[in-house]
């Protein structure tokens, strides 16, 4: 069977390269072509026809900007979609951009499943009839997200969230302490504070400099600063502005485990976090700041924003927003979870309430086999 998948980002791309894998076992004649990272490029024996890198825009300036690129990418996934014509397109997460391929591959006769639901019950709700009308399958990585889908008229399936199963393995591997700080070059015996500024360059921009200026207010600790792969050392370095800064690639899962506290851009790392088991904060900046928070309050329909909250339905984890982010408020809620306190602890007992719901399955096991079933009973 020929499958073409599509993600626009780090954790799409890794969540679309355990599913490439799952797939492969269960349809060893499997030919891939794909928009992703370099995790899906191993798994295909190839190249994408887009890297991430190319990809990975967010915001309203920013999109602007970027503009022609977006519509030249467009062009060439479609281009891929009509002369490669897949037995199925699997769309991974990056919803704007992957609901315009969802609508011409649909129009093409092209089945389209989608792997990590789009959030519309946090706004955007007005997608869901092209979602009804695009796609066969829809899997779902939240638990609370097949209820409201199905309120909707859709046939979901929640399979487990991948982030457990990857944290899982990925911290079966770790090396001990010691050997992980002196690989990164970290001589500081300071308990470490770990700063996630977030995979995109507009988010690292925002966030970056006010992270460690909180962080700074604790010279007991020191400060490490987990670097996306696609995004390269020095654009860390031009934004921060920090002669001693101390960045890891490629080890976030184990710097948040050796870490005390974390400082967390919104956004999937905060569930990675919370899964981990590290303390956090939750940081989000961008342009417009005030005005945009008082937007965004009137457009989302959801009392919270980051996954733990979301997943647990209550303030597990402080969220710091917008005009209300800042590192003197950072430093407040560091505060409280870089020692023993009752905050910690109520951090703590939220993360084992939100893994109770998340469950321990393989997501990208099950969503293989319902892919490969799929397409198996509708050849017959």
């Amino acid at each position: 069977m020929n499958y073409m998948l599509v993600a626009g980002e780090a954790s799409g791309d890794l969540h679309a390269s355990r599913l490439m894998a799952e797939i492969k076992n269960l349809d060893p004649g499997a030919a891939f072509r794909f928009l992703g990272g370099d995790l899906m490029a191993r798994e295909a024996g190839r190249q994408p026809e887009i890297h991430i890198s190319a990809m990975n825009v967010m915001g309203f300036t920013e999109v602007i900007k970027a503009l022609p690129a977006v519509l030249r990418n467009l062009r060439t996934a479609k281009n891929l979609i009509k002369e490669f014509r897949p037995d199925v397109l699997i769309l991974v997460d990056y919803p704007s951009f992957n609901l315009k391929l969802a609508a011409y591959a649909w129009k093409l006769g092209i089945r389209v499943d989608w792997l990590i639901a789009p959030k519309v019950w946090a706004w955007k709700e007005w997608r869901i009839p092209k979602l009804r009308k695009y796609l066969s399958n829809l899997y779902c990585i939240l638990p609370f997200e097949t209820e409201y889908f199905r309120q909707h008229g859709m046939d979901v399936r929640y399979v487990g969230n991948p982030t457990v199963k990857e944290i899982e393995e990925s911290l079966g591997h770790i090396p001990p302490k010691k050997y992980f700080l002196q690989r990164q070059g970290i001589a500081d015996e300071r308990p470490i504070i770990a700063i996630l500024p977030g995979s995109r360059r507009s988010e690292i921009r925002s966030n970056l400099p006010m992270m460690i200026e909180a962080a700074k207010k604790f010279p007991d600790f020191q400060y490490v600063v987990a670097a996306a792969p696609s995004v390269p050392e020095k654009f860390y370095r031009e934004v921060a502005l920090d002669s001693g800064l101390q960045l890891v690639f490629n080890a976030t899962h184990t710097l948040l485990k050796y870490s005390v506290a974390a400082v967390v851009t919104s956004g999937t790392a905060t569930l990675e976090t919370a899964v981990i088991g590290t303390p956090q904060v939750v940081c989000y900046r961008g342009n417009g700041m005030k005005l945009t928070y008082d937007i965004m309050k009137r457009v989302l329909k959801v009392k919270y924003v980051s996954l733990p909250n979301l997943i647990v339905d209550n303030a597990t984890v402080p969220e710091l927003l917008m005009h209300n982010c800042t590192a003197n408020a950072i430093g407040r809620e560091l505060a409280h979870i870089l020692q023993p306190s009752p905050q910690r602890d109520w951090q703590l007992a939220g993360y084992r309430n939100m893994k109770r719901k998340l469950g321990n399955t393989d997501a990208a096991r099950i969503a293989a086999e319902s892919v490969v079933r799929s397409l198996k009973a509708s050849a017959q």
